[in-house]
């Protein structure tokens, strides 16, 4: 996206939080906001009209909540990207979030600085997960204390429920060829550096090759474990024993 603006439409309920956003965006000449919604449904009509390349959602929001405006504006247009804006880090909130569709997740007290470097990221596809987090989440998934003991509130079933809907079967459909592995061994790798954090620049600075050579790696990693996401590809590099918890 060199030389092209971010479109963003922003909804949150209270003015002191848009605000906010207006503050930290408007810093930075590779963002353009488009619109502001008070309420989840005014989100889902503005990014309709607007088809912004990027939501920041409050989660919280009257009329109708962030997570279920999240999931209308997906189902509208799949390639709008959304970032969920909370104060809360519970970890049940982002399992839903990532349900709905959402790409992203920002809590409001981190730094501007950080804000932009992680929505730029998320407008390139490029956001990193890190290993604390997903770890979390698999163990969500799998039904295991580490999202209560963070505070979680994890609610019956949702344990086994994918990261998003999708084509995509998770871990346990990713393997084919009489469970051998069907990925070489430089995508591999680069799933590794993708599961341990790292952008698609850093790949590839650290082996040598071009980020056009790593988002083909990533093309055809996604392709053939029929996954979607980053997220999905880091959940099964932690199940596969590939990363390791920090």
């Amino acid at each position: 996206m060199e030389g092209k603006r971010i479109t963003v439409l922003i909804a949150d309920d209270h003015p002191h939080g848009r605000e906010g956003m207006r503050d930290i965006l408007g810093g930075d000449a590779s963002f353009h906001i488009v619109g502001e919604a008070a309420n989840g449904e005014q989100a889902v009509v503005l990014a309709a009209e607007l088809v912004p390349e990027l939501v920041l959602m409050d989660i919280n929001m009257p009329v109708m909540n962030g997570m279920e405006a999240t999931q209308r504006i997906k189902t509208i247009d799949p390639r709008i990207k959304i970032v969920m804006v909370t104060v809360s880090d519970d970890i049940t909130d982002l399992f839903e979030a990532i349900k709905r569709g959402a790409q992203g997740y920002l809590l409001k007290n981190l730094s501007p600085s950080a804000w932009l470097e992680y929505l730029r990221a998320v407008a390139v596809d490029e956001a990193p997960l890190s290993k604390e987090l997903a770890f979390r989440m698999l163990q969500e998934f799998n039904g295991g204390s580490a999202g209560t003991a963070a505070g979680g509130r994890r609610s019956a079933g949702e344990a086994a429920r994918p990261v998003a809907a999708g084509r995509g079967t998770g871990a346990a459909g990713a393997e084919r060829a009489g469970g051998q592995t069907v990925l070489t061994q430089r995508e591999r790798e680069v799933l590794e550096q993708v599961a341990s954090g790292g952008t698609n620049r850093l790949i590839a600075e650290r082996f040598g090759i071009s980020e056009h050579t790593v988002k083909n790696h990533l093309k055809n990693i996604l392709q053939k474990l029929h996954l979607e996401n980053r997220v999905q590809l880091t959940r099964y590099a932690l199940e596969k024993g590939l990363v390791k918890e920090s």
